[in-house]
């Protein structure tokens, strides 16, 4: 297995991290749920120093494939990293779900 993690700094970007959760309300998500080789896949974020990610999880690093992050933002990640990954284990949990949660995908407040 293979993780990679990617942080644009959206400095320079005329996309933000408002205009980056519509874009995962209204494509991305639905998109990468189809992703061979992709066991799981998060967004985040960081409102307090503008930074945008995601952390991928890959069944091997054949299967790691670029993103269409960059192109939309308009330059590659800041940062990327990748890892083999050594063990993994899911802990006691009471949302059986992973699908469908997160701060882009709630319901807007108002």
């Amino acid at each position: 297995m293979r993780a990679v993690v990617v942080w644009w700094d959206l400095g320079e970007s005329s996309q933000t991290i408002a205009s980056l959760r519509g874009f995962l309300r209204d494509e991305a998500v639905d998109r990468f749920s189809t992703v061979p080789g992709l066991r799981l896949k998060f967004w985040v974020s960081d409102a307090a120093t503008n930074r945008w990610g995601a952390v991928l999880l890959w069944e091997s690093a054949e299967a790691a494939i670029p993103q269409r992050a960059a192109e939309l933002i308009g330059y590659p990640p800041t940062e990327r990293h990748s890892f083999d990954v050594e063990a993994t284990v899911e802990g006691a949990f009471a949302v059986a779900a992973l699908a469908g949660r997160g701060t882009a995908l709630e319901p807007a407040e108002g």
